[in-house]
């Protein structure tokens, strides 16, 4: 009995899909057939592979982004039953059905739930989340890093750049440039780095211009919803501190 209820079980999902970047968005409901530990990944794969609504209808195949599907690559991410997050974690068993999909809208939408992450990628370009080097010489062996330092620097160093953070965060929208929480704590990262530290003050220079760590509200959203719990907060609390100090120095000419 309990098997056969299984095998009659289904999921409904309910998904807000785009044609084109610009064209208005609008709903389509699915239902397929339940199995054991479903993930929103594999229910997209099943509507995949049979495009049809509820009603019966086809349709075309609903377009979204995954690659690891081990919550480290962040391609995956979607705004699930409200809340973004990375679809590959979200266990069917612990969602709300039906269960609703849609995409960031703090990023343009290219189409379906696949979005365009270039405003993420630039901020970090803005603020040269690299080491700076050009390859045409071995520099031999890095500097060491403290081990109380590489403990709280490894786990910045866990951003999957999913935008998650940006997309949580009420500052980061359209009608504004905040380079975002990412990006931020990004700059704490490599300013840390024995190597990276000295282009410190390019990036702080960066987080000091139109856009930059001034635009944090302080709503600590980003934090909350940030699937790696990386400390988001603590690194733009450090780097306000940062480019105070910075600020001042340039004052004086030190």
């Amino acid at each position: 009995m309990a098997q056969t209820t299984v095998a009659n079980k289904t999921v409904k999902f309910i998904i807000t899909r785009q044609d084109t970047p610009d064209s208005k968005p609008y709903t389509e409901e699915f239902e397929i057939p339940y199995r054991a530990n479903m993930n929103v990944i594999s229910g997209l794969m099943e509507i995949q592979r049979n495009p049809k609504k509820v009603d019966g209808a086809s349709t075309a195949p609903v377009c979204w982004d995954s690659n690891c599907l081990e919550e480290v690559c962040g391609a995956c991410s979607m705004v699930i039953n409200g809340k973004p997050r990375q679809a590959c974690s979200a266990l069917v068993d612990k969602l709300e059905q039906p269960i609703r999909l849609e995409p960031m809208r703090t990023f343009p939408v290219v189409r379906d739930l696949v979005i365009n992450r270039e405003r993420m990628f630039g901020a970090l370009k803005r603020v040269k989340a690299w080491i700076p080097i050009d390859g045409t010489y071995d520099l031999g062996p890095g500097p060491r890093m403290a081990e109380t330092k590489r403990q709280w620097a490894y786990e910045l160093s866990k951003c999957m750049t999913c935008g998650v953070c940006l997309e949580s965060c009420p500052n980061v929208n359209d009608r504004n440039s905040f380079i975002g929480p990412a990006a931020i704590s990004q700059v704490r990262l490599f300013n840390a780095h024995p190597t990276g530290e000295m282009n410190q003050e390019e990036r702080l220079d960066a987080l000091m211009s139109d856009g930059g760590i001034e635009g944090c509200g302080n709503s600590q959203n980003c934090v909350r919803s940030c699937p790696k719990g990386i400390p988001l907060t603590t690194s733009i609390a450090a780097i306000n501190k940062d480019t105070t100090k910075h600020l001042f120095k340039k004052w004086l000419g030190v």
